[in-house]
Order: structure tokens, then C-alpha cells, then sequence
């Protein structure tokens, strides 16, 4: 896919925009595991304590590579909406998973989490292979020059 400077530097600013978005997210995450385990009594979960590195390194690192990457791919609407559900749903997951844990108990349905953050991985790699060949003709139509 061929596309013009503006259009990259478009597409590299708003990867950078979500990159930040992640960034801020960790970082929330960090503060909370930080609170929650301080409160804790001296029980700790390393679910709670590493829950901040599922949106660093699945969120921030991803984006913050596409936006220092010229002329890279970037992924359709409904690609990025169910990766960022994914995130969300595996960040949320650990945070529920650590608290049950701090508190000594479990439950059978926090595996739902994990389960459902997977599916939607896969769900967002197939989304943005089917909707590579919709961007490129959308592209076309657009008048822009699309490359193999």
C-alpha cells in the first residue's frame, strides 16, 4: 500500500495518540496495584502487581512502534476496536484476579476473562486480514496509488 507523506504522518500521530492512551492506562494501573497491595495487610497477588504490564506491553508498545515506524501498516476500525476490547477485558481480568486472590478466595468465572481477552486477539487478527483488501479498495476509489 502506497500512501502520501500527510497521510502517514496522520496515521503515525494517532498511533501515538493511543501509544500515550496506554501509557497513562499502565500507569493508572500501576498506582492502583500500588494502593490496593499498601491497603492489603501484607498480601500481595502478582496479578495485581504486574496488571499494568498487560496494557504496557499489549497497548503502549504495539501503537508506540507503528507511530515511530514509517509507512507502516495500520490496522482497520474494527481490528483496533476489538484489540483494544481485548486489552481492556485481560487488564480488567488480572485487576478482578488479583483482588479475589489479596481476599482468599476464588471463582470459577474470572477464567471467562482470560478466555474472552483471547478470543478477542484472535478476533482482531482476523478482522484486520479481512479488512486489508476493504481498506486497499477503499483506497482506490479515494484516488490514492495502492502497492502490493
Amino acid at each position: 500500500m502506497t500512501l502520501y507523506t500527510s497521510d502517514t504522518n496522520a496515521v503515525n500521530k494517532r498511533a501515538g495518540k493511543i501509544a500515550f492512551t496506554y501509557l497513562l492506562v499502565s500507569l493508572f494501573c500501576l498506582v492502583l496495584g500500588a494502593i490496593y497491595e499498601y491497603f492489603s495487610h501484607e498480601v500481595y497477588s502478582y496479578f495485581m502487581i504486574y496488571a499494568f504490564a498487560i496494557p504496557l506491553v499489549g497497548g503502549a508498545l504495539p501503537f508506540l512502534a507503528m507511530a515511530l515506524k514509517q509507512n507502516g501498516r495500520y490496522p482497520g476500525a474494527m481490528s483496533r476496536t476489538l484489540y483494544h476490547a481485548a486489552i481492556a477485558t485481560l487488564t480488567v481480568g488480572s485487576i478482578i484476579s488479583g483482588a479475589l486472590e489479596i481476599y482468599g478466595t476464588t471463582n470459577a468465572l474470572v477464567m471467562a476473562y482470560w478466555v474472552v481477552g483471547a478470543v478477542l486477539i484472535v478476533g482482531s487478527v482476523i478482522a484486520g486480514k479481512g479488512s486489508e483488501e476493504i481498506d486497499r479498495n477503499a483506497l482506490k476509489q479515494r484516488g490514492y496509488r495502492v502497492g502490493v
